[in-house]
């Protein structure tokens, strides 16, 4: 049973717009790039072709995502603004999105690529896939693009498996270090799918948007439960997240049973990611990687899903991801991984009290794992 990488150069094209870092760039700011740019996820393409690993997988080129997939997700005013935009001169999407011409085609072939790999994976032969998109997906919502995102790439891929390949269940772990609150909005009330964020506590989208992540966002109507969320105080490294996996992720995937599970993996919650405050290194996605595959393997048969999301640090991504794809592949190469020697000592694993105390608040607040 192989691995699948989904990717396509064209999505390194998009014209994510004139911004400086994760500022607009407008005046007073001076105009500069956005941090969302190719860099660093052709970066990762490179380090994998590099280094071999490359040779370890099956290669799926996708192609753009149909209209009518993407209107399963998201409403005709969305649809109708992105195409009007993208047939122009771009524009933005809300205050923290903004596609250039001839981004509606290549917003369409990121969610294409996620559907392609869930195609893959449900049709056998491929164990698990990593969707290597832009532009991100989780923080559109059915009606807006937010922060880079244009479609919600994982949202729309959910909802083709269900109407072409018959599947009800299906889980949405999103380790992302932001909240990912287009999912969440887009399966609010909706029992089929779980929904779990574990995110940097209050980092975006801010409280004043309304959905960020908040522990008694659980749900509402017949999806009362199935949105989970677990935010974390800054500074939080791999202790920190083994416990949220140990004590909430894990057991709500077991009690939840997905038919397939998803991973929205942004790599903005390493060390370096000037985007975030935590303190991952490479061994730590490594360990996530392994315990969501475990997830999977106990009730899904392996079907595994990775779409790329955030990260932002162009030279530490790359070594953020290769132990991902290494677990994936179960393809270890044994190369030197600089990212984890540097860091190697300077940031304590070791989970503190105040960072259980998060973990345990978001178990308890969760209505699925209450009477665990």
């Amino acid at each position: 049973m192989a691995t699948a990488l989904v990717w396509h150069e064209k999505m390194m094209w998009f014209d994510a717009g004139t911004f400086a870092g994760p500022l607009r760039g407008v005046y007073p700011v001076q105009p500069g790039e956005a941090s969302e740019n190719p860099e660093a996820k052709r970066r990762i393409k490179n380090l994998l072709d590099a280094s071999g690993m490359s040779d370890a997988l099956t290669l799926i080129v996708p192609k753009p995502a149909e209209e009518a997939d993407i209107r399963r997700v998201h409403t005709a005013r969305l649809l109708n603004e992105v195409k009007e935009k993208s047939a122009g001169f771009g524009g933005q999407l809300g205050a923290s999105s903004y596609l250039g011409t001839g981004g509606y085609e290549i917003a369409a072939l990121a969610a294409g690529a996620t559907i392609a790999a869930s195609d893959a994976v449900i049709g056998g032969g491929i164990r698990n896939a990593y969707a290597l998109v832009r532009p991100p997906g989780h923080h559109a919502t059915p009606d807006g693009g937010m922060g880079f995102c244009v479609f919600n790439n994982i949202a729309v891929a959910i909802r083709h498996v269900q109407a072409t390949h018959g599947l009800g269940r299906v889980a949405v772990v999103d380790w992302d270090v932001h909240h990912g609150n287009g999912t969440q909005t887009c399966f609010f009330d909706d029992p089929s799918v779980l929904t779990i964020s574990i995110h940097q506590e209050g980092v975006f989208p801010r409280a004043s948007q309304g959905v960020h992540g908040a522990l008694n966002e659980v749900g509402t109507g017949k999806g009362y439960g199935h949105a989970i969320n677990i935010p974390l105080p800054a500074g939080c490294g791999g202790g920190a997240y083994r416990a949220a996996f140990e004590r909430v992720v894990l057991p709500a995937l077991d009690r939840f049973k997905p038919e397939l599970i998803f991973v929205a993996c942004g790599l903005d919650a390493g060390n370096n990611d000037a985007l975030g405050r935590m303190a991952l290194g490479p061994e730590d996605f490594r360990w996530m990687t392994k315990a969501v595959m475990t997830a999977a393997d106990r009730n899904c048969a392996g079907r595994l899903i990775l779409s790329h999301e955030g990260g932002y640090h162009a030279p530490s991504a790359p070594f953020l991801a290769l132990p991902i794809f290494e677990e994936l592949s179960q393809t270890f190469l044994g190369i030197p991984n600089p990212v984890a020697e540097r860091i190697e000592g300077q940031f304590a694993s070791a989970l503190l009290p105040h960072q259980l105390d998060a973990v345990e608040a978001a178990r308890l607040a969760a209505p699925l794992l209450q009477d665990l």
